[in-house]
């Protein structure tokens, strides 16, 4: 790789440009829960709910993946993380995950949380991996937040878990 090229899985925060694409790219990445049995997921997020996170980081020109961070209890939230399936297994979740954790700590913050299905590989397994850890004791905006994805059908799908990474400098 030349001295100056970017590494293809560099995350790098959404344009505007960015954020028109994002909505399909998530749908296509939900696609590998219908290949696996499961029933359709919510439809996703649109435009103006990801312009108005805190942070949207993607990978690739055109993006190939995405996170989206939302603020929550004082703690970056991990909202959605997305990978298009042409683009699977090649480290890009890993290193949207990692930039994820880095924005957070750049910005002061300490602990990064997350709500996932426990048992689906590229979910739970997937983030304990990357240092993530069960989390019993739910704050206000983190029940309120369960609370909403038992209204919608999400535990329906599977048994779902809040998980928190400390973040230490």
């Amino acid at each position: 790789m030349p001295e100056n090229a970017v590494p293809d899985h560099a995350s790098r925060l959404a344009t505007a440009a960015d954020l028109a694409v994002l909505p399909a790219l998530e749908a296509a990445s939900d696609t590998i829960f219908a290949e696996a049995g499961y029933p359709p997921l919510p439809p996703p997020g649109d435009v103006a709910e990801l312009a108005a996170a805190w942070r949207v980081l993607v990978s690739g020109r055109p993006p190939r993946g995405f996170v989206r961070l939302e603020i929550l209890d004082g703690c970056v939230h991990l909202e959605q993380l997305a990978v298009h399936p042409d683009h699977f297994r090649r480290g890009i979740g890993t290193e949207l995950v990692r930039a994820a954790l880095r924005a957070a700590a750049a910005a002061g913050y300490r602990r990064v949380t997350l709500c996932t299905f426990a048992d689906v590989a590229w979910n739970g397994p997937f983030y304990r991996a990357l240092g993530f850890a069960d989390v019993h004791e739910l704050t206000p905006g983190l029940r309120a937040l369960r609370d909403k994805e038992i209204e919608i059908g999400l535990d329906i799908m599977g048994r779902r878990v809040v998980l928190a990474h400390n973040i230490i400098e």
